[in-house]
């Protein structure tokens, strides 16, 4: 087994180390970050160079991680023992963790994952200068205040779990500014949208929880990709426009003042275009359009009315916590199958508007072939059924004509037969 590690720009002069089975014993003295693949799979062929241009970038910046490559075909057993359950599959494998990498996949994002969760989980602060670097640096930030306690350990174990997502940091009381007054010590403290929020564990619950929440901003462009991260916490409610500044404003104004209400249960954004929520409800919405989806069981919900106010968009996010405001689409059995014949009709579409040519090939000639198919079936029968009445008629018309060419005996001829019969008859005295 042999795990591909780019040593240079050339890829000619890329060297390999070998994946034995006393490869899991390295990982305690080596970081590495390894992509699998399969020979066939179109999008790992996508990922190729981007993904030689990773090992390139941070082979130039000395980072300590080892990039490579597998294929995940040949080496079933490994790619098993890793958990890879699909192609591509990029994995940070870490002394006895493996952190799965599920974002964007251009150069500039897998390098900053590596360099991220290849760090120690929990870095410091040491200076006000470095507190005010990285607080222009991030626009979501983490940072625990105060010496050792309880804490302090849950949160070195969160962020040990979580900094597959954001950085985590810790730093001392003098490190803040004069604006900033902590409630107490130790705390954890988010800053964002210019603002900083205290962790309260009988307001907030787990600390893994609030850290999932938070780490996001309170307003957001959102994405395909967003929407995967944003599901990925839990039940949560989307309230978004679609390209209207009136609408994108009054979300805005409701993210910021009524943060202490609708914090818990709301994610605020908006998103460029209809594409995605015509495909959400299956059918066409006009923009702009606002709407809140529930990411948990893909309900969502529409207004009955136009939002023109503020006033009205809070009537509208208290109805639908309240459970007044009338839900739609979800993930029963109805909208599945209503989902999959949706999602053909809309794959049929795509083919026949990016090229003509090639769906008449791909449906007309299945569809001719299934038709003939139907026809010689049809007229076979037909043909054999017919052939069988015909066969029946003809036996009953030879039937009739044995009978007519019987030939008929005369009554002479009757009375001679009669007399033999009897004079054949033996007489007794």
């Amino acid at each position: 087994r042999t795990f591909t590690t780019y040593g240079s720009i050339k890829p000619h002069i890329s060297k390999l180390f070998p994946l034995s089975v006393h490869f899991c014993d390295k990982l305690d003295k080596i970081i590495a970050y390894c992509h699998f693949y399969a020979p066939w799979c179109g999008y790992c062929k996508k990922l190729e160079p981007v993904w030689y241009d990773v090992g390139a970038e941070l082979k130039s910046s000395g980072s300590p991680v080892r990039v490579g490559k597998m294929d995940g075909t040949a080496y079933s057993g490994m790619s098993s023992e890793f958990g890879v359950r699909g192609y591509p599959t990029i994995k940070l494998l870490k002394g006895d963790l493996a952190y799965n990498y599920k974002g964007p996949r251009t150069k500039d994002d897998i390098v900053e994952f590596a360099n991220r969760v290849a760090g120690p989980a929990v870095r410091a602060l040491p200076s006000k200068q470095m507190f005010d670097h990285m607080m222009k640096r991030h626009d979501v930030l983490f940072v625990y205040f105060g010496g050792e306690s309880p804490l302090k350990e849950k949160y070195i174990d969160m962020a040990a779990e979580l900094i597959v997502y954001t950085y985590f940091f810790s730093a001392s009381e003098d490190v803040l500014p004069e604006s900033v007054t902590l409630p107490e010590l130790p705390s954890v403290v988010v800053f964002k949208d210019g603002a900083y929020f205290t962790y309260d564990e009988y307001v907030d619950g787990g600390l893994s929880s609030w850290v999932n929440k938070e780490r996001f901003q309170s307003y957001l462009q959102i994405d395909g990709f967003t929407l995967y991260e944003l599901g990925e916490t839990g039940t949560v409610y989307i309230l978004y426009s679609t390209n209207l500044l009136t609408s994108t404003t009054l979300i805005q104004r409701v993210a910021k003042e009524y943060r202490e209400h609708f914090n818990r249960d709301f994610q605020f954004g908006h998103m460029d275009g209809n594409d995605y929520i015509n495909s959400l409800i299956m059918g066409e919405v006009s923009v702009p359009s606002i709407i809140i989806l529930n990411t948990s069981n893909e309900q969502y919900f529409l207004p009955s009315e136009p939002v023109e106010t503020l006033e009205q968009l809070v009537h509208f996010i208290n109805s639908v916590l309240d459970g007044s405001a009338q839900a739609q689409g979800g993930d029963g059995m109805f909208q599945r199958v209503k989902r999959v014949a949706f999602d053909a009709k809309s794959t049929i579409m795509s083919v026949f508007r990016s090229s003509p040519v090639l769906g008449c090939f791909l449906f007309g000639l299945p569809l001719g072939v299934i038709s003939l198919m139907c026809y010689g079936i049809c007229t076979a029968e037909s043909d054999d059924g017919q052939e069988d009445m015909e066969l029946m008629k003809r036996d009953d018309e030879e039937e009739e004509d044995d009978e007519e060419d019987e030939p008929r005996q005369a009554p002479g001829e009757l009375e001679v037969l009669q007399r033999r019969k009897e004079g054949n008859k033996p007489h007794f005295s």
